[in-house]
């Protein structure tokens, strides 16, 4: 019987690219897998079939051959003897099969091999997470901070080998340094981290007593970070290589900072913003007067207290706020401003002469009070309205 063209078999136009080839024998190989059609005995013929015309269309000198001459490139010894100079048989597509499920299912199953190497046993560090609280006053200057960080640091016995004397890790005999086997289970090919390296794609035969054979021991570090000036709660800062050692010689993971800026006594903050709340007393509201204000800086400014001020009346100080976070050389901008708060403070624990002198002030009319006499004009204009 006469070989099917390979394209018609794959569904696919001559001259399709070899994305297009494979799309096509994904669906098929899905399509006629015997797994999903065991009450129809055709289906692995046509399997077979979809799997020999793709085991020769990926490949392009294999499928330049074929577009010249057909399935005759492949008879008599021709390509090299086989089926593709590999030595099978037109039926033999265990291979064609096995690259596919690799292409799908490789990730999942712990990465793809790299061209013509095994899985590196250098394994990166772990990033690590440290939570740094600081004062409002220290996100206002700067600082340097000493901390200490819990972790793994790279063995000094054996140079993160992990091997004793530091010699060099062997080939591991059971998947030839490339960290999986390969297990045939009917149709598929199943890949497997190799049970003897761990995936690693090599052994130690003599591991470092120090660690174990890790390249690595526990041990806390000491590190000095520099935290710049207009800091926020939720800032976070890069420690490039400062996290936990690689294995076995790998490179160490990185170190991320995040700040958090404690709540202050006197100041509250919003972004660049700084806001104050500042008692009075009701005389210095009513007449007006001055009143001493500390800043972020340590310092103390003088503020002007117009005469009858309210409770909520604000005063901006400018350039009293927080620095701008800078994130280089060249950085800029403004520092932000201080508001200034009025609240004022009714008087308490009053001694006989000044409850007196609080009553005649009362007693003296006059058109002091607008709030109140606007409050309470609307209030009788309520009252007439719901009485009519």
């Amino acid at each position: 019987m006469a070989k099917r063209d390979y394209y018609d078999v794959l569904g696919v136009a001559r001259g399709a690219s070899g994305d297009e080839i494979k799309k096509a024998y994904r669906q098929k190989a899905k399509e006629l897998h015997p797994d999903r059609n065991k009450d129809d005995n055709s289906c692995e013929a046509r399997f077979k079939e979809v799997n020999e015309a793709y085991d020769c269309l990926k490949d392009d000198q294999r499928k330049a051959a074929y577009d010249r001459f057909g399935h005759a490139a492949f008879e008599n010894g021709g390509m090299g003897g086989g089926f593709g100079g590999r030595g099978g048989h037109p039926g033999d597509f265990g291979s064609a099969f096995a690259d596919v499920f690799e292409d799908l299912f490789g990730d999942m199953m712990g990465g793809r091999r790299g061209g013509g190497g095994g899985r590196t046993r250098a394994q990166r560090g772990q990033d690590l997470r440290y939570n740094l609280r600081v004062t409002l006053e220290e996100a206002y200057q700067g600082i340097q901070k000493k901390i200490t960080v819990p972790g793994s640091v790279a063995c000094d016995s054996c140079n993160g080998t992990g091997a004793e004397g530091a010699i060099e890790p062997a080939t591991c005999p059971t998947c030839s340094g490339m960290g999986k086997v390969r297990a045939q289970q009917g149709f598929f090919t199943v890949e497997r981290t190799c049970p003897t390296c761990g995936g690693q794609g090599q052994i130690v035969k003599n591991p470092c007593k120090s660690c174990g054979g890790a390249g690595r021991i526990e041990k806390e570090r000491a590190l000095s970070v520099n935290i710049p000036a207009g800091v926020e709660t939720g800032t976070r800062i890069r420690l490039a290589g400062e996290g936990e050692a690689g294995m076995r010689g790998g490179p160490a993971g990185d170190l991320y900072i995040f700040v958090e800026v404690q709540e202050h006594a006197i100041f509250l903050r919003d972004g660049k913003m700084l806001a104050c709340q500042v008692p009075v007393s009701m005389t210095t509201a009513a007449l007006g007067g001055e009143v001493e204000v500390p800043t972020i800086d340590g310092g103390r400014s003088r503020v002007k207290v117009p005469a009858g001020s309210q409770s909520g009346r604000q005063m901006r100080l400018r350039g009293k706020g927080m620095p701008p976070l800078r994130h280089g050389a060249g950085a800029h901008g403004e520092p932000g401003d201080m508001l200034i708060e009025l609240t004022v403070e009714t008087p308490v624990n009053l001694t006989a002469r000044q409850r007196e002198l609080l009553r005649e002030f009362e007693s003296v009319k006059a058109d002091n009070s607008p709030q109140s006499d606007s409050f309470f004009k609307k209030v009788k204009g309520f009252w007439d309205d719901m009485t009519s």
